[in-house]
């Protein structure tokens, strides 16, 4: 198992209803990264490790679908985003729940990041993350501006992992 699948569980819990993880892959189903999602009172926590990416700075975002049929991952859908708002956290019209902060990838082909999603859970509430077609993570080729609606101009999808439980 890659180095980048093993995760400090103690900081984000495991097991029971909150917990979910997905694996990311690349085009070539090159494992490129984890994630790790827990529901708790304020919403939802996720943190991503990865390890194989291009350096510079990459947008994440939470996908509709839990599809990540390669080489592009357009299978899993645009982004999560159940009260219709527009895109990025500088957006006053927005931001889509699954808009997540920009990752930044060291030379060594390394990056990790902690979020929030307030108001999110996995499967109960008003807008679950794992619906009936489930959810995906995604690592875009370029930063999101966090502002241009529907994507951020965040480029291609360079990374995608399935969210499950």
């Amino acid at each position: 198992m890659p180095a980048v699948a093993q995760m400090d569980h103690s900081k984000m819990g495991h097991g029971g209803a909150g917990h979910a993880t997905a694996e990311l892959k690349d085009a070539k189903g090159v494992v490129k990264g984890k994630a790790m999602f827990m529901e708790g009172k304020d919403g939802l926590s996720v943190m991503l490790k990865a390890e194989g990416l291009p350096p510079g700075v990459h947008a994440v975002h939470i996908h509709t679908t839990g599809a990540c049929t390669a080489p592009d991952f357009t299978s899993a859908g645009g982004h999560w985003n159940p009260m219709s708002k527009q895109h990025g956290k500088d957006n006053p019209a927005g931001a889509h729940m699954g808009d997540m902060p920009n990752m930044t990838v060291g030379a060594d082909g390394t990056g990790k990041f902690m979020a929030k999603v307030p108001h999110g859970t996995l499967t109960g509430g008003d807008h679950p993350l794992l619906d009936a077609d489930g959810a995906a993570i995604v690592v875009h080729a370029t930063a999101d501006d966090y502002k241009t609606d529907p994507t951020g101009n965040a480029g291609g999808r360079i990374a995608c992992g399935v969210v499950t439980k």
